[in-house]
């Protein structure tokens, strides 16, 4: 397959699925098809364990309290959507990729009861209305959205005024020296990890090819303030490595 993703039309390679907004969303939800029962391994393989303690800080820094709403987007498994609506928020958990949802779904069928409802959709276009929701959080979702600004000014049309962006993403290191060596760490580890897992080398090597070409924290805090976001920060976690961006509407 050597990284063709299509969900179900024709292959896309790796090597063309940045060229358009609509390759790049075709190739991401045809990975993470493929990847969904493996998504849970891999984000902590390649945090060293860390994920979960990083999406604990990212609902610390929501500030949630009970009865808010929530929409998680990117859901994934559903680790930040559970950890939402474990806070007495209601949650709406949104992804992509329809086989994510379904093992969200069922990982919470095994879990605590909440509030909690599960859509597929497009951070670009977002079925929700305007100003309802109190708090966005999103776990490495913004590297993977097909057109970064228009997420952004979909999530700020979507929040409450005085709501909160938590976002949990990698980071692009700005010196050449240690972006260099991060992004062969990145290639080595996930070639390895797609053959051993997939049989194809180049599955998880979409991740540091997303990272080339992703603006970093510095960058996603300029598209943020741009966008209508006051009091833009973000929060380097992994000495750098990977960034909490938090912003308010």
């Amino acid at each position: 397959m050597s990284g063709d993703f299509s969900n179900g039309r024709d292959p896309i390679p790796l090597g063309r699925a940045f060229d358009t907004p609509e390759s790049k969303r075709r190739y991401v939800q045809g990975l993470f098809t493929t990847i969904s029962g493996r998504y849970d391994f891999i984000t902590r393989f390649l945090s060293f364990g860390r994920d979960r303690h990083w999406k604990s800080r990212v609902l610390d820094l929501a500030d949630l309290t009970p009865g808010r709403r929530v929409l998680d987007l990117a859901s994934g498994t559903g680790d930040l959507a559970f950890g939402a609506a474990d806070c007495g928020a209601a949650v709406i958990g949104l992804d992509l990729t329809p086989r994510m949802v379904e093992r969200a779904r069922a990982r919470r069928a095994l879990g605590k009861s909440g509030s909690l409802t599960w859509v597929v959709g497009d951070m670009t276009r977002l079925p929700i209305p305007s100003a309802t929701v109190d708090v966005v959080t999103c776990g490495y979702g913004l590297r993977n959205v097909p057109d970064l600004p228009a997420a952004v000014a979909e999530i700020h049309r979507v929040l409450k005024p005085g709501g909160r962006l938590c976002a949990l993403d990698f980071d692009r290191p700005e010196s050449p020296a240690v972006r260099a060596i991060y992004l062969a760490y990145l290639e080595v580890v996930g070639g390895t990890l797609g053959w051993m897992l997939h049989g194809d080398s180049e599955t998880y090597r979409y991740i540091p090819a997303s990272i080339r070409r992703y603006p970093g924290a510095k960058g996603v805090c300029d598209l943020l303030r741009r966008g209508g976001f006051s009091d833009v920060r973000h929060v380097p976690v992994l000495g750098g490595l990977m960034a909490i961006h938090v912003a308010d509407r």
